[in-house]
This record gives C-alpha cells, sequence and structure tokens, in this order.
C-alpha cells in the first residue's frame, strides 16, 4: 500500500467552505480522477483519507495537507496534477510526496498567519502588537458548546509582526481580496501561532488586541494561513512538514571505495 501526502489551498471566497465541504469535494475529485484508492472494511467502507489540523472556516490557506493511502503506486506529480484538475478553483493542490517517514501530524506544530486589518492604520496596529507582545497574559473569552470559555491568548503567540504592505500580490500565501475596498488604510499583521490546548486562533489574537489597545477593525479581519509544520524554537521559523519525505526519497550518495575494493597491484595474486 503507497501513501501519498498532500498539500492544498483554500484561496479567495472558498475560504468559505467549511472542512465538510471540502471533504465532499475532495472525495469526488478523487472518483473523478480514478484514483485507487485503499477501502476500510466493514459494511459502509470509505476511501482511506486523513485530515490534519484544517483551517477554521471563513480563512483563507496556503498549508493544509491530507494524506491518502493507494492499492496500486502512482506517480505522485501526476496524481497532483490529476487532482487539481478535478478540484474547483481555488481548492488547488500544490504539492504531493510519497509517504515515507511517519507522524505528519506530529510535525504540525504551528501555523503561519496573515490577517488584513481592513479599515485600521498601520501605525495603530503596531502599537496594539507592542502592547500584546509586552503583557504576560492576555485573557480573552470564546464560545464553545460547553458554554463561554475564558483562556490566555498570549502564550501560544511565537510572534506577531506589523509587516509593510507590497501589493496584491506579496509573500508567498499573500492574496489580494477582490469583494474588499482598496482606497482605506489597511495593517498587515505576521502571526506565528503554536498548535496548543485549547488551540489558539486568529480570531482569538484580534480578541486580544482589542483586550490590550482597543484595536477594533471596522470590517472582519481577511485571515490566510501562510504555513504549518514543525516550529523552531532557535530561529523562529515554522518548517515544511513534507521535507522530511522528500529528504528520505533522495537517493543515497555513492559511498566511496574502501580498501577491499581498492584495485590490485598488478601482478598480486599470480604465481
Amino acid at each position: 500500500m503507497q501513501r501519498i501526502r498532500l498539500r492544498y489551498t483554500k484561496r479567495g471566497r472558498l475560504r468559505f467552505t467549511s472542512h465538510r465541504d471540502f471533504q465532499r469535494a475532495f472525495e469526488r475529485a478523487l472518483r473523478r480522477a480514478e484514483v485507487p484508492m485503499a477501502y476500510s472494511a466493514g459494511f459502509t467502507p470509505h476511501p482511506k483519507v486523513s485530515y490534519a489540523n484544517a483551517a477554521p472556516t471563513g480563512t483563507g490557506s496556503e498549508a493544509e495537507f491530507l494524506e491518502i493511502a493507494l492499492v496500486e503506486v502512482c506517480d505522485p506529480d501526476k496524481l497532483r496534477e490529476l487532482l487539481d484538475e478535478s478540484l474547483p478553483a481555488g481548492l488547488d493542490i500544490i504539492d504531493a510526496v510519497e509517504a515515507r517517514t511517519s507522524g505528519l501530524a506530529d510535525r504540525l506544530t504551528a501555523s503561519v498567519w496573515e490577517l488584513r486589518l481592513d479599515g485600521v492604520e498601520p501605525p495603530a496596529a503596531q502599537e496594539a502588537v507592542a502592547a500584546f507582545l509586552a503583557a504576560e497574559s492576555v485573557e480573552v473569552e470564546r464560545r464553545t458548546k460547553n458554554g463561554l470559555r475564558t483562556f490566555d491568548a498570549r502564550g501560544a503567540v511565537a510572534g506577531l509582526e506589523a509587516v509593510q504592505q507590497t501589493g496584491t500580490e506579496g509573500t508567498e500565501g499573500a492574496r489580494s481580496w477582490p469583494d474588499r475596498p482598496g482606497d482605506r488604510p489597511c495593517a498587515i499583521l505576521r502571526l506565528v501561532v503554536r498548535h496548543v490546548t485549547p488551540a489558539v486562533r486568529p480570531d482569538d489574537v484580534l480578541s486580544g488586541l482589542r483586550a490590550v489597545a482597543d484595536l477594533a477593525p471596522p470590517v472582519p479581519a481577511a485571515v490566510t494561513r501562510l504555513a504549518q509544520g514543525l516550529f523552531d524554537e532557535e530561529s523562529g521559523t515554522v518548517t515544511d512538514p513534507l521535507a522530511p519525505d522528500r529528504e528520505a526519497a533522495r537517493p543515497a550518495p555513492p559511498r566511496a571505495a574502501g580498501p577491499a575494493a581498492a584495485k590490485a597491484p598488478e601482478g598480486a595474486g599470480t604465481a
């Protein structure tokens, strides 16, 4: 059985696609592309697909991950192309590797988010960020199925900064928002948050900014996940979770000839 790991996106208006909607669209794409899927046993077999840490509905993403199991060996690049053609634009398969290591979910320990705050002056955003980072803890409230819950939004934040807007297309994952006005001030925040329990989401950090600095955008923030992976404490960066699989797929370098393999001198072994 072959396992393939895929990276996909939720772009533009498809950021409003729920995880369940994506599951249905992806399973239809698997059938349309005639992917030789492995199925579970039992009375209601279903394709073996493992989803990892999906972004909340309403947020865009450049870094969603899943893993599929196949009964036949397929080329990951060709499989990526077939699935990408079978999905609507905005739900795009942008990377595929054969799973050669274990623990993909264990390598998703942090996310990098971009928060677009339309109607907010950049200097005001910078002051709010400084106040948030200076606080030892920032308590926020979130309504859950068990009622209103209070927790600290500061501890999970590994990085937060206001960045310069470079245009409609910026760094990887930065996207223009055609449904948003472009003639008003706009602040862009870059957020690195660890995956902890309870999970701290970008909207929790926005609630924290409102609590410590009264920062309240006039319209809902446009949020995009730019990356997720293993958090490197030394550099403060989030690494590509598919990199170990790529490394494992590379052929080993040729070994240097040892003494036993050295060429025998002329005349050796002769009588």
